[in-house]
Formats: structure tokens, C-alpha cells, sequence
């Protein structure tokens, strides 16, 4: 800013025609109006980059703006022209390797596949979709004079941005009331779906509805987006503008109160009755006594989930409050142009930054707050779970050699029972084939008999059987009963990336 005053004040002494031959003049004229001149230089940078700053609703604006000698500032005598792409870089970065983490292990783990983790998937993949498509293109605003990407890019960028915001507020907004049903009242929730495969389908009807209503939202921005063209002192710069000068101001003030509503206000306002619900829940249900153990660790686990919700929410709302509060005064201040000074200056770059910043927390808060995340981000990232991998690959051979010992073993004791059947009686023969293949509890209690083939997991004998001729041993579980137990049996838990 100090170099930016110097400049201005070296042109301003040219334009004045002051005598710089060593005689002081007679008469100095009038200092300048040090607001102006900040107004003017900031509508130098506000036209370089693809934020509007400018009425654009009428003509006399650009006439004025080209006739009137206004101090330029190069771009590398700006301080923004180096902090902007080093941001942007990092913003990058991480979001390519967070976001792109979490969709490998949606994707790979099965046990991630519930109905939080789809939301937390669609957020993943929207936020992917903008840093792809736009943080490169934007990160280029504050270092070049002009939009070198073309018109077709320059609606994509805008669209994609849009649709990415829409998304993720929407996306929240969703969580919130799912973390609601499922504290509140998780019964009526799980009847009123039909199930876990309904409900499964539910939240993939929901997240379908949620990408085509924001893809419906980010229309304007398709259509409207356009390049500008402005002159100023003799200099040529193209910027990327969302909204048509032919379509009016009122358009302009219009998009910028619905992108407040429909993208921030409405969305948090109900997230927060959402989420007060579920706190007056919480109070309700810890001064009721008497609560079972395992339905108090179900109501914790929900919480956490909850929780980790809300810090989501909080990080999309202070990341686009800074965005929405320079618009709005900007295009509904009666003075925002004689205002505008190096403070709102800031406010508006901290506010394009923070915008897409948004799109790589998501991943970084994830994996502070939810273990199973990072355990799966530092499995597929860092490769930390290749020595877990071979461990268990070990114990598996050790207890397959085990498994064909024990068979050779029981095997051969068959034998050894089926020889001396020839010196004693068939019921005899019959107790010892029982007493060698008794199953414990409730497998094959029968005593019929099972061939080597059958048998697979060495398991101890409860005390206490009922069989009064099976002593306490060691039996075999037949596989086929182990394939059975396992397909009809559902898994325990399913793993969820916010716990």
C-alpha cells in the first residue's frame, strides 16, 4: 500500500505539472481527496480481476472511468500478485489429496458405505469438482491483467463455483436433519425408510436432488457470464463478469441478495433449529435415569457424529461470511463507493480466498476429528499400513498351517478309532466316533459323523455340555455351518468416516 501511495503520488505530480527544476512555485494547488484516489485505484484492481466492483447497470460508469485519469499500479508492485497464487497453490494441493483420499476409501472400504459417509462423499466430490475446475483459473485473477481463458471457460469457472457452494450448504443442510432423525427419533426414521437397503437408497435419492438443484442454481451463472471489456489510461484489460451490463443493476443486486439467501442465510437458519432440537433432545435425555448401557454408547457415538457436523457447518460459514458481507454493503450501501478504501480493500481479496479455502477444510477437519478417516488416509496416503498388511497375512498362514496339522491329527485319530472298532463292539466304536466328533454349542450334537474334509476351526468345548459322554476336548465347526453363520448373520457395525 506504502508503494502503491508512492506511485500515486508521483503521477499525480506529473498531472499537475508541478516544476521539478529546483524552484519552488508560487501556489500550490489542492490536495487531492485521499478517499477518491483510493476509490480510483481500487477500480483498477476491482476490474482486473473477475469480481465485480463497478455499477455496470449504465454506460456513463465505463465513459467516466475511461476519460478520468485514474494512477495504475502494475501488477508486481502488488502485494496480492505473490500472496494469492502461494495460497492458491496450497489450496490446491490439499484439496486434490484430501478430497481425492476420501473418495479412494468410499470407494474401496465397504464398511464406509452408510448414509452420513454418502453425504460426506458428495461434499468430497463437489469440492474436487471446483478445485479442478476453477482454483487454477482463479488463481491467475490477481497475477495477469487480463482473462486469458476464453468466454467458454469463463462461464465454466463461475458455473462450477456455483454449483460447488450449492452443494456443500445444501449437503450440510441435509446432514443436519439426518443427524436430527437419527438422534431425536432413529425408530420412526428406520420404519419411515423401510429399512437399511431403503434408506440406503433414500440418501442416494437425496444427494441425486441435492447436485440437480444446485446445478439448477448455477444456470444464471452459465448464461450470464460473460468477458468485458474496459479501457483504462490506454490500457486494455478483459474480465470475467457474472453478470450481463445489458440485463441491468437491478439483476446484479438482485443474484447477490439470492446467492446470500439461498447459498448462506436460509441453509444456516435451518441447521441451527436442527441442531437446537437436538440439544434440547440431549438435556431431555440425560435427566431421565435408568438408560442402557448400550443405548447410552449409541446416543454418545450419534453425538460425536453430530458434533462433527456442526464443526463442519461452522467452517462453511465463517469461510463465506467475509464474501457475503463485502457484496452486500458493496451493491446496498448508499456510500459503498465513496467508502471503499483500503480496508474493504483487503476485506474483498481475504474474502476470495477464504471462498475456495472452504473446499480443502472439509478433508483437513475430517482427519483431526474422525479416527477411522485417518487411519484409511494414512493407509491409502502414506502407505503406513503395508507391515499391518504383511502381519496378518503372516498370522493367517500360521493358522492355515495349523488348521491342515489339526486335520492331518484328527484324521489319523479317526483311523486309529475305526481300527479298534474291529476288537470291541459297534456301540462302542459308535461312543468313541461320537466322544471324537462332538461338536460344542449346538454344532452337530447328533453325533453324526463329519469327515476330515468338514472340518476347519479347532474351538473349545464349553463346560458344562449336556452329552455325558463327550469329556471337555477340542471339536471342529464344519465350514459349510461357518459360511452359513456368516451370510446370515449381518455385520456388527459399519464403520463411519465421522466417527
Amino acid at each position: 500500500m506504502i508503494a502503491n501511495l508512492v506511485s500515486m503520488e508521483t503521477d499525480l505530480a506529473m498531472n499537475i505539472g508541478l516544476d521539478t527544476s529546483g524552484e519552488a512555485p508560487t501556489a500550490l494547488p489542492p490536495m487531492p481527496n485521499v478517499t477518491e484516489t483510493l476509490w480510483d485505484l481500487a477500480m483498477v484492481v476491482s476490474q482486473s480481476t473477475q469480481w465485480p466492483l463497478l455499477d455496470t447497470g449504465s454506460s456513463e460508469n465505463f465513459s467516466e472511468l475511461v476519460t478520468t485519469e485514474t494512477p495504475y499500479v502494475p501488477y508486481g508492485r502488488r502485494p496480492e500478485t505473490y500472496i494469492v497464487p502461494i495460497l492458491f497453490a496450497l489450496i490446491f494441493v490439499v484439496g486434490v489429496l484430501g478430497n481425492g483420499t476420501l473418495i479412494v476409501v468410499f470407494l474401496s472400504v465397504r464398511q464406509m458405505r452408510n448414509v452420513p459417509n454418502t453425504y460426506i462423499l458428495s461434499l468430497a466430490l463437489a469440492d474436487l469438482l471446483v478445485i479442478i475446475t476453477t482454483v487454477p483459473l482463479a488463481s491467475t485473477v490477481y497475477t495477469v491483467e487480463y482473462w486469458p481463458y476464453g468466454s467458454f471457460l469463463c462461464s465454466l469457472s463461475e458455473f462450477m463455483k456455483d454449483v460447488s457452494i450449492g452443494v456443500s450448504v445444501f449437503t450440510l443442510t441435509a446432514l443436519s436433519g439426518d443427524r436430527y432423525f437419527a438422534i431425536v427419533d432413529p425408530l420412526r426414521k428406520f420404519h419411515a425408510h423401510g429399512g437399511g437397503r431403503r434408506a440406503t437408497r433414500m440418501t442416494l435419492a437425496t444427494a441425486v436432488s441435492i447436485w440437480l438443484l444446485a446445478i439448477l442454481c448455477g444456470l444464471p451463472a452459465l448464461i450470464g457470464s460473460n468477458l468485458k471489456h474496459l479501457g483504462i489510461n490506454e490500457k486494455s484489460i478483459v474480465i470475467c463478469y457474472p453478470y450481463p451490463e445489458e440485463w441491468g443493476i437491478n439483476y446484479a443486486k438482485s443474484m447477490v441478495l439470492l446467492h446470500f439467501l439461498v447459498y448462506y442465510a436460509i441453509p444456516l437458519v435451518v441447521i441451527a433449529v436442527f441442531y437446537v432440537l437436538i440439544a434440547l433432545h440431549l438435556m431431555y435425555s440425560a435427566s431421565v435415569p435408568g438408560e442402557i448401557q448400550g443405548a447410552v454408547r449409541q446416543v454418545r457415538a450419534r453425538r460425536k457424529v453430530a458434533v462433527t457436523v456442526l464443526a463442519f457447518v461452522v467452517i462453511f460459514g465463517i469461510c463465506f461470511l467475509p464474501y457475503h458481507v463485502f457484496f452486500l454493503w458493496f451493491y446496498f450501501w448508499p456510500t459503498a463507493q465513496d467508502d471503499y478504501n483500503a480496508f474493504w480493500h483487503v476485506l474483498r481479496i481475504v474474502a476470495y480466498c477464504m471462498s475456495f479455502a472452504n473446499s480443502c477444510a472439509n478433508p483437513v477437519a475430517l482427519y483431526f476429528v474422525s479416527g477411522a478417516f485417518r487411519k484409511h488416509f494414512n493407509r491409502y496416503l502414506f502407505c503406513r499400513g503395508a507391515s499391518g498388511r504383511r502381519k496378518k497375512r503372516g498370522q493367517h498362514d500360521t493358522f492355515c498351517m495349523h488348521r491342515d496339522t489339526s486335520l492331518t491329527s484328527t484324521a489319523s485319530k479317526r483311523f486309529q478309532s475305526r481300527h479298534s472298532c474291529y476288537q470291541s463292539t459297534i456301540r462302542s466304536c459308535r461312543l468313541q466316533e461320537t466322544t471324537i466328533t462332538t461338536l460344542p454349542n449346538g454344532g452337530n450334537q447328533n453325533g453324526a459323523n463329519i469327515s476330515a474334509v468338514e472340518l476347519a476351526l479347532p474351538v473349545l468345548q464349553a463346560p458344562g455340555h449336556n452329552e455325558a459322554h463327550a469329556p471337555p476336548s477340542y471339536g471342529f465347526l464344519p465350514l459349510n455351518e461357518i459360511v452359513q453363520q456368516t451370510r446370515s448373520s449381518p455385520a456388527k457395525f459399519q464403520e463411519s468416516l465421522l466417527n
